[in-house]
Order: structure tokens, then C-alpha cells, then sequence
């Protein structure tokens, strides 16, 4: 009897090894070849590489060195209509602190002036009767505060009292020498625009321009990128349809919708929380279809640009909602930040957006303030639009 051949024998084996690796329940071979596929269809989409190690690396250095809850370099006003030493001694505390950064205005209304444009977020006032309240040993400081964050306000008062208090301190070293009893000094602090002290007045302004930022660029960016996928967009190429009227179009629909959103966030910021609004609705209304404007462009732009959802999607968030939330001063002080960060949020829309709303909900119609912000957002949803149409022709890539 003939002995079997190499061949035979070999795919014998073969078969009795796909058996075995049958009745396994994981074949090395087979996970190395999908392993090996996954990761090389992994390296050829960029978009999936962006997100996988760009975002994080991002939100690590944001985090890390951008962003942070302590309050540092807090920039106040302080106006002394008693230049006498002892006035002088008593608020060096604030020149010292590390918490402020000290501006010294000529008068009590050029200070009010830079508040209302919030460039400071507080004034100390010494009046002029100050030096003899001291000698009579109870002297009396007023602090006003900007209040439309609760919270900060709450901290920058505290930090005004331990700024007094370092001269209180000294002053009681010097009294163990000389037996001189240290003068009493009160803060008397008023809050400007959120005499409550509530922080649903900071949030729900905050929280309108996250609303927005949501119902324009996350929404729209996955349009004409989901045309493109299914193919549906180059169907109206062969149309008259020409490309200002393709855009129009998808910016409509999500005009409307972010109206309605607008509008369910003003009446629930009146009639649940109680927020006032102390500036003109109508201009509250206008500012805020100038943004979601820009929000809208932006989407289509990143649609337009990109052709994929998922990258679209991913690329929205990154440009809009992450530093709406973060960058645009609605929950991180930009005082506090670094000088690189605060230049990156000076160049984000949303910062108007919510320096615009706060002040309109809290403060009133502080005209140069709103009409620089409303400029901001009207050329930058002008530059937007121009580069949507460029990207949006009536052609096969």
C-alpha cells in the first residue's frame, strides 16, 4: 500500500488545525489578521486619529494650564478722595494681595464707568472724611462689587476683608509696643446687578448661549455631510439650484429652530428661575440671532468642508460647544487664565455672546459695550458665510 503524500499530509493537518481552531474560542491567526486590518484601516482615517489622541492632548492642556477656578489677579478700582498716609497704609493690603490687580481711577464715576464695561469687578471707595473716622477708631470702607457671578462675588469679598485685615494685623503688632488700641474698620459691600447674590442669574445667560451653540453648529454641521454620504447633493447638481440658494436653504429651517430654542430659554429664565432682564428684549433677540448666525455658518462650513459626519461632528464640537462651555467666561473667570488663553477666548465668538447676554439680563443697555459685541458677531458671521459659499460649489471633489 502506497504511503500518503506531503500534500495529503499537509491538509490533513490544515483541517485538523481549522478544527481545532473551530472548537476554540479564539483563533490567534484569525485575531491577528483583524487586529492587523483594524489597525491599519485605523492609520489610513485621519479623522479617527484626531480624535483618538488630538482631543485628548487638547483637553489636557486646556484643563492643565488654562483653566482654573481660583481667582487670581482679580482686576478693581480703587478711588481715595482721602490721600492722607493712613489711607494710603490701610488699602497697600490690596497693591500686596496676589488676588488683585489694583487700577487707580480719578473719580467714582469713571470707576462706575469701568464697571459697566467690566473692566473691573470691583471698586473700593475711601471717602473723604475717612482719616478723622480712623482717628475716631471705627472708619467705614465701601466695596461695591460686581455680583453677576454669585459666587465670585461671594470670594472677592472675602479677599477684600483679608486685604484689611493684613493692616489690622500690623497694626496690632505695633500696639503691643506703643499700648495704642488698633481703629475698627467695617467693609460696607454692596452687589451691583444681582443684589440676591443667585447664580441661576449667571447660569441661565450662560446656559441660552450652550443652547445656541447646540442648535447651530452641532446640528448643521451633519447636514450637507449627510447629503454627501448618501449622495442626495450631487443629485442637485444637475439642477438650476445654484449654491447661495442650497445654503440659504439649510440655514432656514435651523433658523427657526433656533428661535424657538431662544425662545423656551427666555421664558423659562423669566417665569421659572426669576431672572430679571433689565435691558431690552428686542436686543437680546437681535444678538442673539446675530450668533446663531455665526453657529449656524460655522456648521455648514465644517459640513461643507469635511463631507463625513462623523468628522463633522467631532470637528463641531471641538470649534463650538467645548470652548463656548469653557473659553467664552460662562464657567472660568478670564482673568484668571493665562495671557495665551485669554487671547484664544478673545477670539471666540461665544465670549461676546455671553459678555453680551449678561450684561443686557443684569446690567441694562450699556450701549458701547453691546453695540462692540454685536459688531464682533456680525463680521464674524460675515467672514463665515464668505468662506461657506467658497467651500460649497456645484462640482464633484
Amino acid at each position: 500500500m502506497n504511503a500518503p503524500s506531503d500534500t495529503v499530509v499537509r491538509s490533513e493537518a490544515r483541517g485538523q488545525a481549522d478544527a481545532l481552531a473551530a472548537r476554540s474560542p479564539v483563533s490567534w491567526r484569525r485575531l491577528r489578521a483583524l487586529v492587523t486590518k483594524e489597525t491599519r484601516q485605523l492609520l489610513r482615517d485621519k479623522s479617527n486619529l484626531m480624535v483618538g489622541l488630538f482631543l485628548p492632548v487638547v483637553l489636557i492642556l486646556i484643563f492643565g494650564y488654562g483653566l482654573s477656578f481660583d481667582i487670581r489677579n482679580a482686576p478693581i478700582a480703587i478711588v481715595m478722595d482721602d490721600t492722607s498716609p493712613s489711607a494710603h497704609d490701610v488699602i497697600a493690603g490690596f497693591y500686596l494681595s496676589p488676588y488683585f490687580s489694583v487700577t487707580r481711577p480719578a473719580s467714582m464715576n469713571e470707576a462706575k464707568k469701568l464697571m459697566l464695561k467690566r473692566k473691573v469687578d470691583a471698586i473700593v471707595y475711601l471717602q473723604s472724611d475717612f482719616s478723622r473716622q480712623l482717628a475716631a477708631g471705627n472708619a467705614t470702607i465701601q466695596v461695591l462689587v460686581n455680583g453677576v457671578d454669585a459666587n465670585r462675588a461671594r470670594v472677592l469679598q472675602a479677599f477684600a476683608q483679608g486685604a484689611i485685615g493684613q493692616w489690622a494685623i500690623k497694626r496690632a503688632a505695633a500696639g503691643e509696643v506703643s499700648a495704642m488700641p488698633v481703629p475698627a474698620i467695617s467693609l460696607q459691600t454692596r452687589l451691583w446687578y444681582n443684589e440676591a447674590n443667585n447664580s441661576t442669574y449667571f447660569l441661565v445667560p450662560g446656559l441660552i448661549v450652550l443652547v445656541m451653540t447646540l442648535n447651530g453648529a452641532l446640528l448643521t454641521s451633519l447636514v450637507m455631510a449627510r447629503e454627501w454620504e448618501r449622495g442626495t447633493l450631487e443629485s442637485l447638481f444637475v439642477t438650476p439650484v445654484n449654491s447661495n440658494e442650497i445654503i440659504i436653504s439649510k440655514l432656514v429651517p435651523y433658523f427657526g429652530v433656533g428661535l424657538a430654542g431662544l425662545t423656551m430659554c427666555l421664558l423659562a429664565g423669566k417665569f421659572l428661575f426669576a431672572v430679571p432682564i433689565r435691558g431690552s428684549l428686542l436686543l437680546i433677540v437681535v444678538i442673539s440671532m446675530l450668533y446663531l448666525l455665526v453657529s449656524l455658518s460655522l456648521g455648514l462650513l465644517i459640513s461643507a468642508a469635511t463631507k463625513n459626519q462623523f468628522l463633522a461632528s467631532q470637528l463641531a464640537l471641538i470649534t463650538s460647544f467645548l470652548p463656548a462651555l469653557m473659553l467664552s467666561g460662562f464657567i472660568f473667570d478670564l482673568h484668571s487664565v493665562p495671557a495665551v488663553v485669554r487671547g484664544i477666548s478673545r477670539v471666540l465668538p461665544a465670549t461676546y455672546y455671553v459678555e453680551a447676554l449678561q450684561t443686557l439680563f443684569l446690567a441694562g443697555n450699556e450701549w458701547e459695550l453691546i453695540v462692540k459685541d454685536g459688531a464682533v458677531l456680525a463680521v464674524a458671521a460675515v467672514v463665515l458665510l464668505v468662506l461657506t459659499r467658497l467651500n460649497t460649489r456645484k462640482e464633484l471633489a
